[in-house]
């Protein structure tokens, strides 16, 4: 049943990829002069990554899988999205950097991925991709050294029990909710005007479904931080802070959060 969920989701991420290429919002040309695509919260939790293996889970197209290439990091880049990876494989040739990209599901990722890494990293609308956490944390625990660190920053749960379509945020979903949610639009987040109709399977998990999947694979939580600024202004009416961050007008519920664990 799940395989023909991924491939739906699979066929319009290929759409997306062609239009997130296009995007302001991903600015590839900007990109490709220098500009890093990487958020203030994963550049203060990793620190230096310079010679760290880094392996990327549900990279898109791989830009921040590059912009962490370009600190020095070596990296291997995993999505679902065989354009995503094309593309990813073309920038980083472009780019004459050292970057890797493997197009699979994130759940089989050990299957074709044997090397073990310093880094697992992910971020930012990413698990809601996924119906269990249980096998994820498996195969992050499965991928990272001995002493290795995963680090996720990503929207807050919260953040998907709205249904946000006719531009009102309305709660409609759970925050901990077994059955998948089906969403049918026009347009994408990077470009709400585009014609292309995004059909997705998704599924919420709480905070607690995210810290125990990690913990019941054997790492150790070092951190859990909510925040209630979103690096990126996804929602309608968000108010942009003098940090460059985004904030709901009332602040009433955080809009991400990031966890960071280590495989002792």
């Amino acid at each position: 049943m799940n395989e023909n969920l991924f491939e739906v989701n699979r066929q319009t991420w290929n759409e997306k990829v062609k239009i997130h290429a296009k995007s302001d919002m991903y600015d590839l040309e900007a990109f490709k002069s220098g500009k890093s695509s990487l958020m203030l919260y994963e550049l203060k939790a990793l620190g230096n990554v310079e010679g760290k293996s880094m392996l990327h889970l549900q990279c898109h197209f791989g830009q921040d899988t590059l912009s962490w290439s370009r600190l020095g990091a070596q990296c291997v880049g995993v999505d679902l999205s065989d354009e995503g990876i094309t593309l990813a494989k073309s920038l980083n040739e472009e780019l004459k950097l050292d970057a890797s990209f493997v197009c699979c599901n994130v759940l089989d990722t050990s299957k074709y991925i044997k090397d073990t890494f310093d880094i697992v990293f992910t971020s930012y609308g990413v698990i809601g991709w996924l119906p269990d956490l249980k096998p994820w944390g498996k195969m992050i625990a499965e991928r990272l050294k001995k002493g290795g660190v995963f680090y996720m920053a990503e929207f807050h749960p919260i953040v998907w029990m709205f249904d946000y379509l006719d531009g009102k945020a309305i709660m409609k979903y759970g925050y901990m909710q077994d059955d998948f949610i089906y969403e049918e639009y026009e347009g994408t987040y990077a470009n709400e005007e585009s014609k292309m109709i995004s059909k997705e399977y998704g599924w919420n998990h709480g905070l607690s479904e995210v810290v125990n999947a990690l913990i019941d694979a054997g790492l150790q939580i070092d951190y859990l931080n909510e925040f209630d600024e979103s690096p990126y202004n996804v929602l309608p009416d968000l108010e942009e802070t003098k940090s460059g961050n985004y904030v709901t007008k009332d602040k009433l519920y955080p809009l991400i959060f990031e966890i960071k664990a280590t495989k002792l």
